[in-house]
């Protein structure tokens, strides 16, 4: 049994978990570690009804907060954690982080969340799972199996820009002391460069912020004036940078508008969709 997903190559980035009840998508490279609870949920297994079919993440779309609510519970069971020990980012496309500490446990899902304009999150606390929205922008994961500190944040096209992956390994350093080539990082699910096609003046914006010799490998020109942008590249470069180890990393090839009957896709289907959610959490007691 299997999703069903299109991967764009045969490399095992992902494990296909929980296709029995509400299923999910997991890394080797951080399920080794032995510390973390993690998942990226698809639209499927969930109770939602029309365009939000069926396992749709979010409160702020139009859908039955209840069924929301229920969706939650359901794929917190299936990765291991609780919607009360659950925190939600507040995405606005920034590079702001949030260091999130015992007293925000269950903001966002169970709770108000009493912040704005967070897009990445970085704690040491055991038991609370970070939670980070998407629907074709980018999931980046960080794990310091040393340290035992985590970071999720939500990259799309202004946040790779601004580099948010970099910032976040930098937030981890600077609060927790993080070597960073102990920290492990990921890019998930997201629109691949085939499917993203963008105006000049965001390729302007990447020009400006990536050296010149990278921009055969991030974007190419077509006869029509635009851009295909490839932001998995670009988080990865980032990630180098940043100054993680290319063992220390794993890149996705699974889109989601290629994949848009599992993973909800704002480019496939607009307005009219759920969200999907990347969840990242310290184990209590660690392995």
């Amino acid at each position: 049994m299997s999703l069903g997903l299109r991967y764009k190559d045969d490399s095992h980035i992902f494990d296909e978990k929980g296709l029995d009840g509400t299923p999910y998508l997991q890394f080797p490279l951080l399920e080794r570690t032995g510390i973390v609870d993690h998942g990226f949920s698809t639209r499927l297994g969930g109770v939602s009804r029309g365009d939000f079919a069926s396992l749709n993440l979010s409160f702020d779309r139009g859908d039955d907060p209840e069924a929301v609510r229920e969706n939650f519970r359901r794929i917190g069971a299936s990765i291991g954690v609780k919607c009360e020990d659950m925190v939600l980012s507040q995405q606005t496309h920034t590079t702001n982080i949030r260091l999130i500490k015992e007293e925000d446990r269950g903001k966002g899902v169970v709770r108000e969340r009493d912040y704005t304009d967070v897009d990445g999150m970085i704690t040491d606390v055991p038991g609370i799972c970070l939670v980070t929205s998407f629907a074709d922008c980018v999931p980046l994961y960080f794990v310091d199996p040393v340290k035992k500190v985590i970071g999720l944040s939500h990259s799309g096209w202004r946040g790779t820009v601004g580099k948010i992956g970099k910032k976040t390994v930098e937030m981890m350093s600077e609060h927790f002391g993080c070597d960073l080539g102990d920290i492990l990082a990921a890019v998930g699910p997201s629109v691949c460069v085939d499917c993203y096609e963008v105006s000049e003046d965001v390729i302007e914006k990447f020009r400006e912020n990536f050296e010149e010799k990278f921009w055969k490998e991030l974007f190419y020109r077509k006869e029509n004036g635009k851009y295909q942008l490839d932001l998995w590249k670009a988080n990865e470069l980032i990630f180098r940078e940043a100054g993680i180890l290319p063992e220390h990393m794993a890149v996705t090839n699974v889109c989601t508008h290629c994949n848009s009957e599992i993973l909800y896709s704002h480019r496939a289907a607009g307005n009219r969709r759920g969200n999907l959610c990347a969840f990242l959490a310290l184990r209590q007691g660690g392995k």
